[in-house]
């Protein structure tokens, strides 16, 4: 039976050993610097436990090597590298349990190297694992018991099992918040990166400008990009590229590949000979084997003449004015493979014509399991082609990006046509009754100059009126909300159409409940749809594409 004194002696060591786990969990938990942290907390076990000396492995490279981290007593061993599934430590962090040996000397897993190597010799050894829901740290050891017979006991046991417990837990949250940190920066840089490469991309031009391009990076930064630049005798220059790969290193080999061609391209103007220069360049300095496709080349919109290299990328397609299709066919490697390749130039009238290059992106992007694929980028353009330049990419791209359509890779379009351009609006005005003088006359501005005569457009003015008046009462019931007007020519159609369309974000209507009001019901901001059908060669109500508000479309035939 233990006597009282007994007992109370146990009581003062368990208050000890609780008190010495509390500190230190304090210590991990508030620590602004777990390495300090876990030297400071070595030495305390160490201390504590009457051991000659302590230290902390870690597993890393794939917790293939257990490294030790931090160390005390008469040896330094702070760096040393040890195989993960060998020796008394790899036996504890393997099986997940503490290893208590009391004669190395008769343990075959005891491995004599670093004794040999420090003259210290080991004689007992304490070990628990560093461990976090399952995750495997690495081990906590302690050598050699300060004590009569050297041994260690079993209280050592559960305090260095309570201690590694806390230990293990600051060591993986120290982790996580580095990985924090190192995760921000990372993403800092990211979009440091991405804007630096937005800003190598041209400016956009007005619609009258024969090129125009658009990016859109899937990623923070992109490996496609394009540029055009004009010369001095008015002739432009243009380039759209993909570079092979992914992340910073295809971003990085795009930024010198796209500054090459801005830099050659204003003193070297045959397309095959520039290609050929950045090619070589390209080889000379390009790692792990990445290489670009490009197309470039010059357009001269005083007679619509496009001389063009292809290196490498897919076939740039030729939309003629009767609406049919053409590829041209590029025969060369992409650039940075082999150097002191010949890259042939192709010559094209674009007349009425509209040139696209783009990147393998457009085409692979994906809805409902199937690829876009050529024949469905050309029912894209065809869709769309009666628009402006800017607002046919616009309505492209809004079209790949629509719900359901699932993108795996950058996205890039170059423009490339020598139209004259028709008189065009896009305007967005607050759903208010006195904002509609304003979109009136913006209207008759662009109706005049399209060709109408002054009663056709006085016609044309009071239906769009009519309409935008119907959006305002009816679609938001004057509540707020934005109207958007866009007048263009349809030129594909002979005589020439006036299309208008107004777009609303309100409540979707039912379009078969619409209905024309009664001839004799006349009031203002009531013509009603009948009116505007008399006014109008066609009036179609639909949903818009991405499923919000109204649409409606009105057209006119134009007076000659």
């Amino acid at each position: 039976m233990k006597q009282p004194e007994d007992i109370a002696q146990q009581a003062a060591t368990l208050d000890q050993h609780l008190a010495l786990v509390a500190r230190m969990t304090q210590e991990f938990t508030t620590s602004l610097d777990i390495e300090d942290t876990l030297n400071n907390a070595i030495t305390q076990m160490m201390e504590y436990m009457h051991a000659e000396a302590a230290s902390i492995f870690l597993l890393e490279n794939d917790d293939t090597e257990l490294v030790c981290r931090t160390c005390a007593g008469p040896i330094q061993l702070t760096g040393l590298r040890l195989a993960a599934d060998h020796g008394i430590i790899g036996n504890t962090v393997k099986q997940n349990a503490v290893q208590m040996v009391l004669d190395v000397s008769t343990d075959p897993d005891f491995t004599a190297q670093v004794d040999e190597q420090t003259g210290f010799t080991t004689r007992s050894i304490l070990c628990a694992p560093l461990t976090v829901k399952d995750k495997k740290l690495g081990a906590i050891e302690l050598i050699n018991k300060k004590s009569e017979d050297g041994l260690f006991v079993g209280d050592d046991q559960h305090i260095l099992t309570a201690l590694a417990a806390s230990a293990a837990l600051a060591i993986h949250n120290a982790a996580m918040a580095s990985a924090l940190i190192e995760q921000e920066r990372i993403q800092h840089e990211l979009e440091l990166a991405r804007e630096i490469q937005s800003n190598l991309l041209p400016v956009a031009q007005a619609d009258d400008y024969p090129v125009h391009g658009y990016n859109l990076p899937m990623r923070e930064v992109s490996g496609d990009f394009y540029d055009y630049f004009t010369l001095p005798d008015g002739r432009i220059v243009f380039n759209l590229a993909d570079v092979s790969g992914k992340g910073m290193n295809a971003s990085l080999l795009m930024a010198k590949t796209s500054s090459l061609f801005h830099c050659l391209g204003k003193t070297q103007t045959s397309p095959g000979q520039l290609m050929s220069m950045i090619n070589n360049e390209v080889h000379e300095n390009s790692t792990r084997g990445m290489f670009v496709t490009m197309v470039g080349g010059i357009f001269d919109p005083a007679d619509g003449t496009i001389i063009l290299a292809n290196a490498g990328h897919q076939p740039p397609m030729l939309q003629y004015a009767e609406g049919h299709f053409e590829e041209i066919i590029g025969q060369s490697p992409p650039l940075g493979i082999v150097p002191d390749v010949e890259f042939p130039e192709t010559t094209l009238n674009l007349k009425d014509g509209t040139l696209y290059i783009y990147t393998d992106g457009v085409t692979e992007s994906q809805q409902d399991g199937k690829m876009l694929g050529e024949e469905g980028f050309q029912a894209m353009i065809t869709a769309h082609r009666d628009k402006p330049v800017t607002a046919r990419i616009t309505a492209m791209f809004e079209s790949l990006q629509r719900e359901g359509r699932e993108l795996h890779d950058d996205v890039t379009v170059l423009v490339i046509e020598n139209k004259p351009q028709a008189p065009s609006l896009s305007l967005k005005v607050p759903a208010k009754a006195n904002h509609l003088k304003q979109l009136r006359d913006k209207a008759r501005e662009v109706v005049l100059a399209a060709g109408s005569g002054k009663e056709q457009a006085d016609s044309i003015i009071l239906a769009i009126s009519e309409a935008a008046s119907n959006i305002i009462q009816h679609a938001y019931k004057d509540n707020e909300g934005d109207i958007e007007l866009n007048i263009h020519i349809d030129s594909h159609i002979s005589p020439h159409q006036l299309v208008i369309t107004l777009r609303d974000y309100a409540e979707t209507i039912d379009i078969n409940e619409i209905r024309s009001r009664a001839l004799d019901d006349v009031r203002p901001g009531g013509l009603g749809v009948h009116f505007m059908k008399q006014l109008m060669d066609n009036l179609v109500y639909t949903v818009p594409e991405d499923g919000r508000g109204n649409r409606l479309e009105m057209r006119i035939t134009i007076n000659e």
